[in-house]
């Protein structure tokens, strides 16, 4: 969720019981003790450091493991960077390894790296995703990495999709959109609107916000909310890249304004799943529940009929 992450948010998810997790790979190297300082003011419970290696610089990675996170998470890393020697720092300062992939060959490279969580994520997430489903990559990745354990991504909002989730071989399950419209979400208040108001049917894959932002993305689409921005360029990227200073610069004052036709919004499928904008707290409570009552309750009864 890069940006789109805050200590409150994070605090509020591990409050209760949920392993909040801050995306620091924007944020400035002297930043991100500060951060970790006041999560770990903020609450007692578990907490993770998220990193897109791709974009990661070394400054911000020491920054990080100085402060010895529980949980050192990370996503997206070029075919050349060496996963096993930045696990095995994150090992050497007491830190956990989480690490998101979209297919098996990733899956099998971070057990191979030493990863103590495999997340796998599907294509119905918000924000930059592979192209094969939850329902089919997750136990896919689940068969081929044995004993690791496995962590579902992607199309989750509620309690039915954690259920699902390790119905088909998961631990659990990591959320981005649903907790993008929460009480402590940092995002402008039309944003989180915008993904209530969202049916799921409206969103695309796409390279339209990481052209207008100067991004190179390896491997990856950005699934979007398929608005003006997205609209004013599609079939047109070839322009997009010869304007993109001109685009950013318009993405920014949308984003500044709470412009949500026209600035990138990030968002999954699963936002047609989410109607409401609670404390994130709550939503963790509220997904454990519902998991819980379809696993002891509806599940068995159904096993019972037959």
């Amino acid at each position: 969720m890069a940006g789109s992450t805050s200590v409150p948010l994070v605090a509020a998810v591990s409050n209760a019981g949920g392993l909040g997790t801050l995306g620091v790979s924007r944020i400035p190297a002297d930043q991100i003790p500060k951060d970790i300082g006041a999560i770990r003011k903020a609450t007692k419970g578990a907490f993770g450091v998220n990193f897109l290696l791709f974009d990661a610089h070394e400054p911000s990675i020491d920054a990080a493991l100085n402060e010895r996170p529980p949980v050192f998470s990370a996503a997206w890393a070029r075919a050349d960077q060496d996963l096993r020697a930045l696990f095995g720092r994150a090992h050497e300062v007491g830190s956990l390894v989480m690490h998101m992939v979209g297919t098996v060959p990733e899956a099998l490279r971070a057990k191979a790296a030493g990863a103590d969580v495999i997340v796998a994520q599907g294509t119905e997430g918000g924000g930059h995703v592979g192209w094969m489903a939850t329902m089919a990559v997750l136990p896919m990745i689940v068969d081929a990495v044995g004993s690791t354990p496995v962590i579902a991504a992607g199309g989750i909002a509620d309690g039915r999709g954690l259920a699902a989730a390790l119905a088909l071989g998961a631990q659990g399950a990591l959320l981005g959109t649903r907790f993008l419209a929460t009480k402590e979400s940092p995002l402008h208040p039309n944003f989180k609107q915008a993904v209530v108001d969202s049916d799921g049917h409206d969103t695309v894959l796409t390279e339209i916000p990481d052209i207008a932002r100067g991004n190179v993305w390896p491997g990856a689409m950005a699934r979007s909310r398929r608005n003006a921005f997205i609209e004013r360029w599609a079939g047109r990227e070839w322009e997009l890249r010869a304007r993109q200073p001109e685009a950013l610069e318009s993405l920014q004052r949308a984003a500044a304004a709470g412009d949500a036709d026209n600035a990138a919004l990030l968002i999954g499928q699963d936002a047609g799943l989410i109607h409401d904008i609670p404390g994130a707290g709550e939503v963790v409570e509220r997904i454990v529940a519902e998991a819980a009552a379809l696993l002891k309750d509806r599940l068995p009864k159904l096993v019972g009929a037959g």
